[in-house]
């Protein structure tokens, strides 16, 4: 029998994830995958393990768990109150999860996703090349109590390393790109957009979240008569109120709605991540910068494992103290040494 991992207590929004399913968008479906693909890579990181390997997606609020053997485990995302057996535990970090210990993850300090990865990954049957879940499809399901979730093999053996990252969990700066229908949109609008901050609304999951400027909607003329078209996650629609919405992971595969910009692949965990009420201000950049920014984020993915460190943790919190070597070569002094 496989490993497996238990799910005790289920958040209200607890779904598995990877990177989803490019390619389907003549048949309707969007690519899905993790709202936080960063989290996603730094997760592998940590593990030493493929950036596509699924892992636990936890909207807002984690639960509790409990694996059947020794597994390792690393915390990313959102950070969350995390404890093992009532110990508490590093976020952005791994960890090792005795067997039957009880893995208990709370809500979010920061942030919206946060993610529970697994050394060998969860093992489901794969559907479209994927495991993810994608319920704006249909595909896959909320987790839920009970639950026994497959683990695959882990060929990993490394734990206690932690990962430095950058605070994109309380808005910030987004770049956006022009899309199709941005030059309908008066300059006084394009400035005021650049200008003034929006607001994540209440309004929010993983197929758009609802923004809310300062100053009121954006408003065009014509706005009605675009044609549906394809759009894909980071474009802005603006509805017929003036309010826009960055489409994410789950959004559909057409609309009509006209669209103001398009945010950088690269931008997009920090919109996903924003709590409601954060702020966000947009930055257009040309399609030149764009390539680059897209290109350095990309490089900067694929070098997380060079940040990795080891967790330095304080002797006085170690339960398990006497069971690590911490000073190699040494011995207890009473051993029968030959020649001695």
């Amino acid at each position: 029998m496989s490993a497996q991992l238990t799910i005790l207590r289920a958040g209200p929004s607890m779904t598995l994830q990877d990177m989803g399913r490019p390619g389907h968008l003549a048949l309707g479906l969007s690519c899905g995958g993790a709202s936080d693909r960063l989290a996603l890579a730094e997760g592998a990181a940590l593990l030493g393990q493929p950036t596509d390997t699924l892992a636990l997606e936890m909207a807002a609020l984690g639960g509790e768990f409990q694996a059947s053997e020794d597994t390792r485990i690393a915390l990313t995302g959102a950070p969350m109150r995390v404890t093992i057996d009532g110990e508490t535990v590093v976020w952005n970090a791994s960890h090792r999860l005795p067997a039957g210990a009880r893995l208990t993850i709370g809500a979010a300090t920061a942030g919206c996703y946060g993610y529970l990865h697994v050394g060998g990954g969860f093992a489901p049957d794969p559907f479209l090349g994927a495991g993810s879940a994608h319920l704006s499809a249909g595909i896959g399901a909320l987790l839920q109590d009970g639950e026994a979730l497959a683990i695959g093999t882990d060929k990993g053996r490394e734990t206690n390393r932690v990962i430095d990252i950058e605070d994109r969990f309380q808005g910030g700066e987004v770049r956006l790109t022009p899309s199709f229908q941005t030059h309908l949109f008066g300059k006084a609008e394009l400035g005021r957009l650049q200008s003034e901050p929006l607001h994540r609304a209440a309004r929010a999951n993983r197929m758009g979240v609802a923004l809310i400027p300062d100053g009121g909607g954006y408003h065009i003329e014509g706005g009605r008569n675009v044609v549906s078209e394809i759009v894909l996650p980071g474009d802005i629609q603006v509805t017929g109120d003036g309010t826009p919405f960055v489409l994410m992971v789950e959004c559909q595969t057409t609309g009509g709605y006209p669209r103001i910009g398009t945010v950088l692949p690269c931008d997009l965990p920090r919109v996903a991540q924003a709590p409601a009420g954060a702020e966000l201000r947009f930055r257009f950049v040309d399609l030149e910068e764009a390539v680059e920014l897209e290109h350095a984020d990309a490089q900067r993915r694929a070098e997380l494992g060079k940040h990795c460190r080891p967790l330095i943790r304080d002797p006085h919190l170690m339960r398990d103290l006497l069971s690590y070597n911490l000073i190699g070569g040494m011995v207890a002094g009473n051993e029968d040494i030959e020649g001695i």
